[in-house]
């Protein structure tokens, strides 16, 4: 076929439906789809494709079988595949697999293919007809076998008109033993890439002085697969299973949102998977290509949170060996995160959470967002908002003394918060003592609210417009055995 040909190349359709041998039967096809955390699957760019995500299908086929070995074609498959987790069971052994081939075409050149051994026009540019009759083959030139018998190749042609419909996904191909003529159901099983799911969660802060959050839950469900998902039956797993094969779709367009249709009211029923938590949603989805669907996870809610302002210096860390040199480790900053911590009030799967607040005028506004791990029910999620914009802090230190001989270290600190603000605040300073795991806190000028092996943690009131100070000392020891450096 010539490039001019090629161009001009065009698919008239006239009815729905597959191959000779193969039609697709009206029960709903069902997808198991898994977590992904790649941004190009959720993407609003023109991306096309993406090899991303993992989802295990269950299609329904039927088939029209001949008694005996036979070669049959399945179409419409998606690109990015597992060649070897395709399976194919047919209902009540009305046939046998004895082996299989997958065809990888894409464009222009698998549509052709998937008219193979259905009735077909080849026309000329000037719309006359060429050929007619049953497509042959569609590799290198056209092969057409008219009604009499005779077969015709052409090379240059305008377009093909069809009465079935193509497909322009990869293509299966089988032999199979049938032991009995007519039709058979049967279930085409496997793994594909470019469909994916994870967690979008919207808080909105609500008024008042304790903290109050009016919760939306919902699943955000990506396809870049290239085909169009209809009338799914639709179960999402929450958790991370291994993918052992380096080839495998990866848990990781010109995309468009779409609300899938469902009942506000139906909300998508919850089961354990092994290890893993599934949601079944109530009522059939479509998943077009290049979109980004999203449903229902949990009714909306108002649930109790907690806001802090935290000052943090240094991190959960054991040296070696005692850190006795004076400017080791004395790193600090002046930035006061915002933090948001909330209780699970039941399993969160993994996702993101978008925080509003509203501005002066009632309106809400977005002030931050975060991650959220898988949470059991129970359990508590932190996610950082930002950098507060009006308080500060600074951290100084007031006196570092080194008893080599007595095997001891005194070090003391001074930290000074300061509160542009309108309002007091509360900011929690948290302090991590990492020159040696054995310490004690020597002295401070506020009593700490909490004290772990690794870490300190004083709660400050800041007035409006002003600032505090705390002060505090820790002591280290070691042992002769113990050499520090």
């Amino acid at each position: 076929m010539s490039q001019h040909s090629l161009r001009l190349l065009a698919f008239a359709i006239a009815a729905a439906a597959t191959t000779a041998a193969v039609a697709a039967p009206s029960a709903s096809t069902s997808l198991t789809l898994y977590r992904s955390d790649d941004a190009a699957l959720f993407s609003a760019g023109d991306g096309g494709n993406v090899q991303a995500g993992y989802a295990v299908v269950r299609e329904p086929r039927e088939l029209q079988l001949k008694a005996g070995i036979q070669d049959l074609r399945l179409g419409g498959l998606p690109q990015y595949l597992d060649p070897e987790a395709l399976a194919l069971s047919v209902d009540g052994n009305a046939a046998t697999v004895i082996s299989q081939r997958l065809q990888l075409g894409q464009g222009q050149n698998a549509a052709l293919a998937s008219l193979i051994g259905q009735p077909v026009d080849v026309l000329a540019n000037s719309g006359q007809p060429l050929a007619s009759g049953t497509l042959l083959r569609a590799g290198d030139g056209l092969l057409v076998q008219d009604a009499a018998g005779r077969t015709s190749l052409i090379r240059e042609f305008a377009s093909v008109r069809a009465q079935g419909s193509f497909q322009t996904g990869s293509s299966l191909e089988l032999r199979v033993d049938a032991s009995r003529a007519g039709a058979a159901r049967a279930t085409l099983s496997y793994p594909t890439g470019g469909l994916g799911w994870r967690a979008a969660y919207v808080g909105t802060l609500q008024a008042g002085n304790s903290c109050k959050l009016q919760f939306e839950s919902r699943a955000s469900i990506a396809n870049r697969s290239g085909r169009d998902w209809k009338n799914l039956q639709l179960t999402l797993v929450a958790g991370e299973p291994q993918f052992a094969k380096p080839s495998a779709p990866r848990p990781m367009a010109m995309a468009h949102a779409v609300l899938a249709k469902t009942n506000g009211a139906e909300l998508p029923e919850q089961a354990t998977l092994a290890d893993y938590r599934t949601y079944t949603l109530p009522a059939a989805v479509d998943l077009p290509d290049g979109s980004v669907s999203q449903v229902p996870l949990y009714a909306t809610r108002t649930i109790a949170c907690e806001r802090t302002a935290l000052y943090e210096n240094g991190s959960i860390w054991t040296p070696p060996h005692p850190m006795i040199g004076r400017d080791v480790l004395q790193g600090s900053n002046n930035a006061i995160v915002s933090t948001l911590q909330l209780r699970a009030f039941d399993s969160l799967p993994a996702g993101y959470l978008r925080v509003l607040a509203a501005d002066r005028n009632g309106m809400p506004q977005f002030i931050g967002e975060g991650r959220i791990n898988d949470t059991p029910k129970g359990s508590d999620a932190r996610i950082v908002l930002g950098n507060a914009f009006d308080l500060r802090g600074e951290r100084e230190r007031t006196a570092f003394q080194v008893d080599k001989a007595g095997r001891t270290l005194n070090e003391a600190f001074r930290i000074t918060l300061t509160n542009a603000g309108d309002s007091a605040r509360t900011i929690t300073v948290r302090e991590h003592p990492v020159r040696w795991r054995e310490w004690t806190l020597a002295s401070s000028s506020i009593k700490p609210s909490q004290q772990t092996p690794d870490s300190l943690e004083f709660q400050v009131s800041v007035p409006a417009g002003g600032k505090a100070t705390l002060d505090y000392a820790v002591r280290y020891q070691w042992t002769a055995d113990e050499q520090a450096q």
